[in-house]
């Protein structure tokens, strides 16, 4: 980012307050390089002394995917992309999922602008900043009766001895978007051969009137033995807010409550418009903390922000 686009984006962070109108949340962030605060779809992990952050960001023609780092989870400073490159990813890339596994960064993203033809990639990086491409990308879209055979917004997490990725899908109509999973071996290289596709139908699909005709952007953790997946549901400013489901095995599924966790705020709040596509992340020391995306105008700007979750009687809270 040039000196002018750093101005721009050190400009609208200090505008945040304004947009806010009468909210104030800890950490509300966007990448304003391209001439507008604009960030989606977030994905954190710690990496080394410090966090780094992955977000879908659009670029003049289609989407790539910015980074930023940060030594407190509050600021944030932009420092690379990961461009698309010319084959399935010629339209772009969005909806990073990042996961560490002894020392190296896995990156798990979508192709898009393909319809249903779009796709699950791999790639990996040492320094979590420059990757390397699965040579066999796309290395996962679902297959069967009950999908268009799309798969976006991916998710891993190790259970037992294989990784497991969820995924969204859409109906053969493409209405309706729903929750899918599949596993590789742990210790593979996560290509197109090594994925098995676990449920031949959805694990978790829209049935509470808040959550509308989608459920996207599965974001899974572990406590107390069990896994809780935090979910999108709603497409985008219907509103999209955040729910939250349990499992077992990672296949069978139940919600906790039959509202949002993390409803869209009050009028004039920045996240009027929604509250979506969660990105939970447990640090080193045990909490937890939900990332998620919003905006009070439409989808015009899109903003980052954080809120601390702690865990009462066995349930997710958000801390006030």
């Amino acid at each position: 980012m040039n000196s002018l686009g750093y101005a721009f984006a050190t400009f609208c962070y200090l505008l945040v307050p304004a947009i806010a109108q009468g909210t104030n949340p800890e950490m509300l962030w966007a990448d304003a390089s391209n001439g507008r605060p604009f960030s989606k779809d977030p994905s954190v992990i710690r990496f080394g002394e410090a966090y780094l952050l992955y977000y879908s960001l659009p670029a003049e023609k289609g989407w790539t995917l910015g980074i930023a780092r940060s030594t407190n989870l509050v600021h944030w400073e932009k420092v690379g992309v990961v461009q698309p490159t010319a084959g399935c990813e010629a339209r772009g890339i969005a909806a990073p999922a990042a996961w560490v596994r002894q020392g190296r960064v896995h990156l798990f993203y979508q192709t898009y602008g393909n319809g249903p033809k779009d796709a699950i990639c791999h790639a990996w990086s040492d320094d979590g900043l420059h990757f390397t491409r699965n040579p066999e990308n796309p290395v996962f879209a679902p297959t069967g009766s009950w999908t268009s055979g799309r798969a976006i917004d991916a998710e891993v997490f190790p259970v037992g001895d294989r990784l497991f990725l969820w995924f969204a899908t859409r109906d053969p109509a493409m209405k309706v978007q729903m929750q899918g999973v599949a596993a590789a071996p742990l210790d593979s290289d996560y290509g197109r051969a090594q994925w098995r596709q676990l449920v031949d139908g959805p694990v978790l699909k829209p049935e509470l009137p808040w959550e509308r005709k989608c459920i996207e952007a599965a974001s899974v953790m572990k406590r107390d033995g069990k896994l809780w997946m935090f979910y999108a549901g709603g497409y985008n400013n219907e509103p999209q807010q955040i729910g939250v489901a349990s499992s077992e095995d990672g296949i069978h599924w139940k919600r906790v409550s039959d509202q949002p966790l993390v409803p869209n705020g009050p009028p004039g709040s920045w996240n009027s418009s929604e509250s979506g596509h969660p990105g939970v992340f447990v640090d080193a020391d045990g909490t937890t903390h939900l990332f998620y995306q919003g905006n009070n105008d439409g989808g015009k700007t899109w903003y980052l922000s954080r809120l601390r979750i702690e865990w009462k009687e066995g349930l997710p809270v958000v801390v006030k």
